[in-house]
């Protein structure tokens, strides 16, 4: 089936084609994991960027991070939809902000190159939430949702006729655009409400495959050695959708995502080569860069 937002795979392990039919709905295939980041690498870091004029912020290095991993490691940009599995034909990310003097979040979503480099990514990110914020909070999730209410009974068949023809059919890109559902990655920072992570289930509607939710800092007690130490951490919690990739795959992506962290200097620098999806059925695919 033909979708404006990603390609069908061609040869793809029987097992991942089984697991998309017994497990057919996004919920019955989540697992989830939560991950203790050392704070001090990521405080030194932002310390040495504001020195040299960069306000660099914590999302910034951990959607570098996963950006960089992604650029390595394509089945992570991978999706399923209607029992079929895709390769996504760009990189995005969903994210939640607060907006500020108000006393409510939206949601912003922002296109990345594959080889982004951190300060660009930092860049993207800044831009959007300024523009956010200077619109009075509304994106274009915002504004679509503002016409559907308008008239009595339309939302409820909009969305009930949005969700058959993703299903079935494909939505237009420009529906994708706006829909913060349709993502590589969606992440909200709890830390700005003085909240631990929590495990954020996946939207049955769209296309979200991970779902990451930044907490609080917390103390954590490590063996350093044979010596107890307590250290500050940033508490993470993860939801995966297992079936487009096996959990070694996670595994392995995890703790790169994690090295790309702990020095996000290695982010400077745009990386050397891009991996695309082998199982990609199209001859000639495009990625959309926006």
């Amino acid at each position: 089936m033909y979708r404006t937002d990603g390609y069908r795979l061609a040869a793809n392990d029987p097992m991942y084609e089984i697991a998309a039919y017994i497990m057919d709905k996004r919920y019955d295939a989540s697992n989830s994991i939560k991950q203790y980041i050392n704070y001090a690498p990521l405080q030194q870091y932002i310390i040495k960027c504001r020195k040299d004029g960069i306000n660099m912020s914590h999302m910034s290095i951990l959607i570098s991070a996963y950006l960089r991993v992604v650029s390595q490691n394509p089945y992570l940009n991978r999706f399923v939809m209607n029992k079929r599995i895709y390769a996504r034909n760009h990189f995005c990310v969903s994210f939640v902000t607060m907006l500020p003097g108000k006393n409510r979040s939206t949601v912003n979503k922002v296109y990345f190159n594959l080889d982004d480099d951190i300060f660009t990514v930092n860049k993207k990110l800044a831009e959007a939430i300024e523009s956010c914020a200077s619109s009075g909070g509304e994106t274009s999730m915002d504004r679509l949702a503002k016409k559907l209410v308008r008239i009595p009974g339309m939302l409820a068949a909009s969305v009930s006729m949005f969700k058959f023809i993703d299903k079935h059919f494909a939505l237009p890109f420009s529906i994708i655009d706006a829909s913060p559902f349709h993502t590589s990655l969606f992440v909200t920072n709890l830390a700005s409400i003085r909240t631990g992570a929590v495990y954020h289930h996946l939207y049955e509607f769209g296309t979200t495959g991970v779902f990451v939710a930044m907490g609080q800092l917390t103390k954590k007690t490590i063996l350093n050695g044979e010596r107890a130490e307590e250290i500050k951490v940033m508490e993470v919690g993860i939801v995966v959708d297992e079936r487009i990739a096996e959990g070694h795959y996670y595994g392995r992506c995890f703790r790169e995502i994690v090295k790309y962290i702990k020095d996000p200097t290695l982010l400077e620098m745009k990386p050397e080569a891009i991996v695309y999806d082998p199982d990609i059925k199209a001859k000639k695919p495009k990625f959309i860069v926006k």
